[in-house]
Formats: C-alpha cells, structure tokens, sequence
C-alpha cells in the first residue's frame, strides 16, 4: 500500500468511526458494520484500520471476513459433482458456510475464558482452509465487529435477469442456466446475515473493468509471494468471469442499499462520502 493510499485509509477509517461513534457507544451488544466492496477495493486493507483506530478509542474490535467461511476445497469438490461443475470455484454465493458466521456473531457478545469464540481463516494461496490451531479464538466480548465481504448487502436478481449469459464462461460452461440460477437463489439464505448488520458501508468502484484491474494487481502480489495456487493472467481472467454478474447487479444496486458509500475514481482515489 503506498503512502497515499494508507494516508486516504486513516482519515476515511476516522471518518467512518466518528460518524458511527454514538451509535456504537449507545449499543447494549456489539455493534455489527459492514463493509462491502467488489475485489480489490481494499475493504480488507480498510477494515484492518479501522480495527487499530477503533481499539485506540478503547473499542475492542474483531474483524470477520466473509472469506474466511468459505467451504474447504473438498466440501467444493463435493458440490461441484453433486450440482454443478462451477462450484469448485470459491466466491459466488452458495460457497460460504454462512451458518457459522452466523453463529459466531451470535457467540461473540457472551466471549469469556469458559466460553470462547474462535472462526475459520482461509488461505487463499492453497485455496482451503487453515488448521484450527491457527483460527482466531476470543475471550471478550468485542465494542465493534467489522463483517467485510465482496458481496456484502447483496439482494438476488430478477429471474428474468438471468435469462441471457453475461460472457464467455456462462455462454460456454452454463448453457442452461443452471449454475446462475442456482446461485441467485442461494443469495436468500444470506438476507439473515445481512439483516445483523447494525450498518453498510458500500466502497463503490466507478465500474466492472476497474474492479477487474484492482483484482488481478491483488493477484500480481499473491504470484510474487510465490502463493502455490496464484493465477495467470489467463487464469485469473477466467476466476473473475464467476463474479461478474453479481459484481454488475452490485455495482448498480448497492449505493441505494448503503448506510454510507464511498466513491472512488479509477486510481482509488475517494471521490465521494454519502450518508444516508
């Protein structure tokens, strides 16, 4: 992250959490936010700052991923051969195992030493998950829980939206629609999740070829990293094909869905600060 760019995240983080502060103060349990934004927003990066500024004011913070419930590469595989081929791919709705979110925002607010709270980490890099010994495990209850995920506040599309293929990968892969319908349809099951959240941060891109650009820079440094399963070019053209549809419908509906919605030019650069 460059200079600017951390400089732009601290005063957006403080911002965001005077805005919050006496919301977040006059809550009886943890206040739940949610922070959305398509890959490489840098809401991950965001939330990370937040994090540090919120347990400066004396707010003790935890940060829940919605990547870190993704279903284990096997638990996939399963789906892949019982639904349909698309699903070893990670990402779309219906590969998060959001029961267990759930159940921790729930298990969170009574975190004690005879009760702790502890949460998958996903590594990305081996596409599954890591060993429990190396999950998060919590023995307080936290002021704030920040929820970030690419998807987040997201409401199904029309059916009749998903009529036509949006490119290459749905023209060639999902002939019958199958695979995005059932995708649609898995969204339901995660309106409860998006119902705990006390607030929406939506971190809006200007449109779907810079989301994929800021995506494949994220990749670039996985790849330098020398991560086992970083993609190619090529690759990593054909993992974002997964995600543009919803990607498209977030772009155009999140804002009005949001608590608050920052804008950003092409360069990341914040361009807009609306609360509604």
């Amino acid at each position: 992250m460059t200079e600017d760019a951390s400089t732009q995240n601290q005063a957006l983080a403080g911002h965001l959490l005077d805005h919050y502060a006496g919301r977040i103060a006059r809550a009886r349990r943890p206040y739940v936010l949610g922070l959305s934004g398509l890959q490489g927003s840098g809401k991950s990066t965001l939330a990370r700052v937040i994090k540090a500024q919120a347990e400066q004011r004396d707010w003790p913070t935890e940060i829940l991923s919605l990547d870190d419930f993704y279903y284990s590469r096997s638990e996939r595989e399963a789906m892949a051969q019982q639904i349909h081929p698309l699903l070893r791919t990670r990402g779309v709705p219906g590969t998060h195992e959001i029961e267990l979110l759930l159940s921790v925002l729930a298990a969170l607010p009574n975190a004690s030493d005879k009760l702790p709270v502890s949460w998958p980490r996903f590594d990305k890099g081996r596409d599954t998950r890591m060993p429990p010994s190396r999950w998060p495990r919590v023995t307080r209850p936290p002021r704030l829980v920040v929820v970030e995920g690419w998807a987040l506040g997201l409401r199904p599309e029309l059916e009749s939206a998903l009529e036509q293929p949006i490119n290459e990968l749905e023209r060639s892969e999902d002939e019958d629609g199958r695979w995005r319908h059932w995708v649609n349809k898995q969204l339901r099951g995660y309106q409860p999740l998006w119902r705990k959240l006390d607030a929406l941060i939506v971190l809006q891109a200007p449109n779907w070829e810079v989301v994929r650009h800021w995506r494949s820079e994220t990749e670039k440094e996985l790849l330098a990293r020398g991560a086992p399963l970083a993609m190619d070019t090529q690759a990593m053209q054909r993992f974002l094909a997964h995600f543009e549809r919803l990607s498209r419908h977030a772009l155009a509906t999140l804002p009005v869905l949001a608590d608050t919605c920052v804008e950003y030019d092409t360069k990341h650069h914040v361009t807009g600060l609306n609360h509604s």
